[in-house]
């Protein structure tokens, strides 16, 4: 091929790829969620929350959600200290990110020789929750990034904390914390007690089969793990 028809050949192949760049990248600003109404809003449903849905249908059995929001005030302490020392407890002092947690992850993945896991804080999940998936795909994981910094720039701790405890599963079908506290203790998420706000936030990591009631040895260590944390972990309540 000559060397002009091949150079306009290339210049071809790259408008198109610019092309297809822009497109996608109009396609994501689209579609792109809109964090700020989260100040004020709670959200209608989250992007977990619909893929049960989906699943419980496709299966034949219902898809009704067990939800009930709930605002900060009306969460007690303990339930607080207890997701904090179960899953981020830098929450107040990182800006989305934990370095500390991401690199000892790293670490552990390289000595493992396994991909890196574990060091998602609450307001990763939160992303996560409300508009992604739990897939590992280094895409999804940049959405994840983008939208992290998005709520921690638009939120305060407290409301991604809030939100944070409200979309959450507890257990199969079982969104938020307040409606967790009545399902497994007949009680307001207000009135939870200490050992009741461990076993709560010990399900988080699997709560298909962790969950108050479940009789996984697994879980129960993980929830005396938990409870240990709480005690170590009193400062935490000055900063709720």
């Amino acid at each position: 091929m000559p060397p002009r028809r091949r150079r306009r050949g290339l210049r071809a192949i790259v408008a198109l790829l610019l092309l297809a760049l822009a497109g996608w990248l109009a396609w994501e600003w689209w579609r792109w969620p809109d964090v700020a109404t989260l100040v004020r809003k709670p959200p209608a449903t989250t992007a977990f929350i619909e893929r049960w849905r989906d699943r419980q249908r496709a299966g034949g059995r219902s898809d009704r959600v067990d939800r009930v929001w709930v605002g900060y005030s009306a969460i007690a302490p303990s339930m607080k200290v207890a997701v904090l020392v179960a899953e981020d407890i830098n929450f107040f002092s990182h800006h989305g990110f934990d370095t500390g947690e991401i690199q000892s992850a790293l670490r552990k993945s390289f000595d493992d020789l396994e991909l890196p896991r574990g060091a998602s804080t609450i307001s990763q999940q939160l992303a996560k929750n409300l508009w992604l998936s739990s897939s590992r795909d280094p895409l999804r994981k940049a959405r994840e990034a983008v939208l992290t910094w998005q709520l921690e720039r638009t939120l305060g701790k407290r409301r991604i904390l809030e939100l944070y405890l409200n979309v959450v599963e507890f257990g199969p079908g079982v969104w938020g914390v307040e409606s967790a506290s009545r399902r497994y203790f007949g009680k307001a998420a207000a009135d939870l007690g200490d050992d009741e706000a461990a076993l709560l936030a010990a399900s988080l990591p699997l709560p298909a089969a962790w969950h108050p009631g479940s009789t996984s040895a697994a879980y129960r260590r993980h929830t005396e793990a938990v409870r240990r944390r709480m005690e170590k972990a009193q400062f935490l309540r000055r900063m709720l």
